[in-house]
């Protein structure tokens, strides 16, 4: 029963989350939220988006370089622009194991305060009954900062997710109808560890698998926990859709935490940021707005 009406709800409504509306029909609307007739739905502008993913991408992979290090001898052209960087790390004492060669500085959630000035991470909401939450830990969340990222397999609306969809809340549509799956469990997480390794070129990953287990390497890969907001809670972050340019550097894809359900889409990778609404301070949960109509 479940399976059928959110099927049905794909075309009867334009919510975000049509699965979670479908499973909260009983409750009041009272958070609703409307995005004008022709709007794109952008807080920010796509360049803004995409220099922050590349000042993130970038400090995490430096912080890492280490590990980085065979990669990148599959990538000469890519090699030279850490040579210096190389050069600089301090020798290994041959006495050290290997695990200890590869650890990083700092942890990812480190590397995200240093760069953007904030960090976020995953820990019980304060919502009753809401489960997990997203919280700003430290540091300060300008309006307009991309604060988080909506992590999953994208499906283009042709392609078959009736069985992902069952029970599944956790299903974003894009005001184009390409919905993204960023259900961390069952099949939904099978579907991407598959995908995620056909697309693997040798030692290069083309996508982020971290985010599903609880180690994390792209520390903004947690946008899928941002929970609805309320009346006593309001939205303080919405999502905006992103789609990654041909040209970005194939060593920073490593931390997109998206993948094309089908391996011959000839279109750019479809990511979902989130964008602060407000400022935000240490200790405060993101709320979003499940309820949102696009026109």
């Amino acid at each position: 029963m479940v399976g059928w009406l959110v099927g049905w709800r794909w075309q009867a409504y334009k919510y975000r989350f049509v699965p979670w509306i479908a499973l909260n029909l009983g409750h009041k609307r009272r958070t609703l939220r409307f995005v004008p007739e022709g709007s794109k739905d952008k807080m920010v502008s796509d360049e803004d988006v995409l220099q922050t993913l590349l000042k993130t991408f970038t400090a995490l992979f430096v912080n890492d370089l280490r590990r980085q290090t065979f990669l990148l001898s599959f990538l000469p052209k890519v090699k030279s622009k850490y040579l210096d960087l190389q050069k600089a790390q301090p020798e290994t004492n041959q006495t050290i194991d290997d695990s200890r060669q590869n650890q990083i500085i700092f942890n990812p959630e480190d590397v995200l305060l240093h760069t953007l000035g904030f960090s976020i991470t995953r820990r019980h909401s304060s919502l009753i009954s809401a489960g997990t939450g997203v919280f700003v830990t430290k540091g300060f969340v300008p309006k307009g900062a991309v604060v988080s990222m909506y992590p999953g397999t994208v499906y283009e609306k042709y392609e078959p997710i009736f069985f992902q969809s069952i029970g599944n809340p956790f299903i974003f549509r894009c005001i184009d109808g390409v919905l993204i799956d960023g259900n961390d469990k069952g099949i939904s997480k099978v579907i991407y560890r598959s995908c995620s390794k056909r697309d693997q070129i040798g030692p290069l990953k083309m996508s982020d698998v971290f985010w599903l287990t609880t180690g994390l390497q792209n520390p903004l890969a947690v946008g899928q926990y941002v929970n609805n907001c309320s009346p006593d809670k309001a939205a303080n972050v919405c999502y905006q859709e992103f789609d990654v340019p041909e040209n970005f550097p194939i060593e920073f894809k490593q931390y997109l935490p998206n993948i094309n359900y089908c391996h011959e889409i000839r279109r750019p990778l479809r990511c979902v940021v989130l964008i602060a609404l407000q400022d935000i301070g240490p200790g405060e949960e993101l709320f979003s707005n499940y309820y949102t109509i696009i026109n």
